[in-house]
């Protein structure tokens, strides 16, 4: 574990200096509200150095519960702090474009840390979270280490034809069936549809200048038998000095696996 880590200057404090950050207990967990009013539910467990975990599209920071890894890094000592993103699980889902327009939900996790009064720490995303956390690559100069899971390099395109798709079905479009399983499983689940659909048309990119400038380790690990969301050895040449490992699974197993809470806690650890 480590025991002593520099404090590095934020980048991104403008917004943070007029926001309006308080907790509200509750029996679950906490919630805070963002830069902009949205109260986003969190919760901390454990008293070592800060991990964050960011769930992926239509999830919720319980999810990370049924993961090897959750327990891993409590088991080695590591603070980890979930929370739901906005439009998803407890978090508030407003319904109107600005809301998350702009790098709401990066701000919202920037925002998180500045209110847990975190020097430094290190996030773990899988599929959207790892978007969401390519961002905080950018924006966060406290971040120390970052994993990216379940991610190829199709997201730096701002134009993704996948990303398009999701929102236009989500907002009712029946014609585009190569999302068609996706539409299933949230339909099954009765999710708050607008609030997912704004999440893809404002989900952000991060192109390849801004990852060639990336000067922290990023490991970026992919199931055997993933074949969603782009190339991981594209990522993997984008991002300088990033690794890349292998467990087994597919998009939907391949975070529940032993070898992914091992990989992620080999390499926070070293």
């Amino acid at each position: 574990m480590k025991k002593h880590f520099k404090i590095l200057p934020l980048l991104v404090v403008l917004f943070l200096s007029t926001a309006c950050l308080f907790a509200q207990i509750t029996p679950e967990g906490n919630y805070f509200t963002s830069f902009d009013g949205t109260k986003i539910y969190y919760e901390v467990k454990g008293s070592g150095y800060p991990v964050i975990l960011i769930h992926g599209f239509s999830g919720t920071g319980q999810g990370w519960k049924n993961c090897a890894v959750y327990n891993d890094l409590l088991n080695a000592g590591y603070k980890v702090i979930l929370m739901d993103l906005r439009g998803n699980g407890r978090s508030d889902k407003p319904h109107i474009d600005s809301a998350y327009a702009h790098d709401a939900e990066p701000k919202d996790i920037i925002g998180l840390m500045t209110f847990l009064n975190v020097a430094n720490y290190d996030a773990v995303g899988y599929s959207r979270g790892s978007i969401i956390t390519s961002r905080l690559l950018v924006l966060d100069k406290r971040l120390h280490k970052a994993v990216m899971g379940g991610m190829g390099d199709a997201y730096t395109n701002p134009n993704w034809p996948r990303r398009i798709h999701a929102y236009l079905s989500l907002m009712g479009d029946t014609t585009l069936h190569d999302v068609d399983d996706m539409m299933k499983y949230i339909h099954s689940q009765h999710f708050d549809n607008l609030a997912l659909a704004l999440q893809q048309k404002y989900q952000p990119s991060t192109n390849a200048a801004e990852l060639s400038d990336v000067k922290i380790p990023v490991l970026i690990i992919r199931g055997t038998e993933d074949k969603e969301n782009g190339s991981e050895t594209g990522l993997n040449k984008l991002i300088p000095g990033s690794g890349l490992v292998y467990v087994p699974g597919n998009h939907n197993t391949a975070i529940r696996t032993p070898e992914f809470g091992e990989a992620v806690t080999k390499f926070l650890a070293n």
